[in-house]
């Protein structure tokens, strides 16, 4: 049976969403796993986003929590804010009470990626901050390391990302993850996956 890993995002202004297809072609390139991407709900209303000059959102289904437990491994992406995940992905966290009373995640590896509007601005804060969410649901946190080999020593360049996870900067919106980043995220996927298949042959 394959293993299935749900790539679950929340973006703004597109930079999330990019490393999550990223992600996910790292994933499938796997065999015997699944990825699948999923949205969290947005919180802001219509009228808000227009006015922040988000991206319009994509296709990409909008998940619950009851449908997290269906995977054997998750990835989850989103923007800091202020050096921690946005409010959008805190909030669809705050709502799996239900999973966190009954564990139903325990056990299941997760890994994180992000993307931050200045090289100062939360790379390593964010997913640090991210991980007690990890803890109380008794989730395996996966880090990359330094298994992307030169890549995480690339000085001549801006490159975002960090041992914690594929990461990209923003700017002030109009710059793009670079090859580099994707070439990050894409490794982050297919590492991750393996893991998540390995663990789950074990039981």
């Amino acid at each position: 049976m394959a293993t299935k890993v749900y790539i679950v995002y929340h973006t703004t202004y597109g930079h999330v969403e990019k490393l999550a297809e990223e992600i996910k072609k790292g994933a499938d390139s796997v065999e015997g796993v699944e990825a699948k991407l999923w949205q969290v709900p947005e919180t802001l209303s219509e009228e808000v986003l227009v006015k922040l000059g988000a991206a319009a959102k994509s296709d990409v289904p909008i998940i619950s929590p009851h449908e997290l437990p269906e995977a054997d491994g998750f990835l989850f992406g989103f923007p800091t804010r202020f050096g921690m995940m946005s409010a959008q992905f805190k909030a669809f966290l705050d709502a799996t009470g239900g999973l966190w009373r009954t564990q139903a995640l325990a056990g299941k590896p997760a890994g994180l990626f992000y993307s931050t509007g200045s090289q100062g601005g939360g790379q390593e804060t964010t997913p640090l901050t991210s991980i007690t969410q990890l803890v109380h649901h008794g989730l395996i946190f996966v880090p990359i390391g330094y298994t992307f080999g030169a890549g995480m020593f690339e000085m001549e360049k801006v490159k975002g990302g960090s041992p914690y996870g594929a990461g990209t900067y923003a700017g002030d919106g109009s710059r793009q993850p670079s090859e580099l980043e994707l070439a990050q995220a894409f490794h982050q996927g297919k590492y991750f996956a393996a893991i998540a298949k390995k663990l789950k042959g074990s039981h």
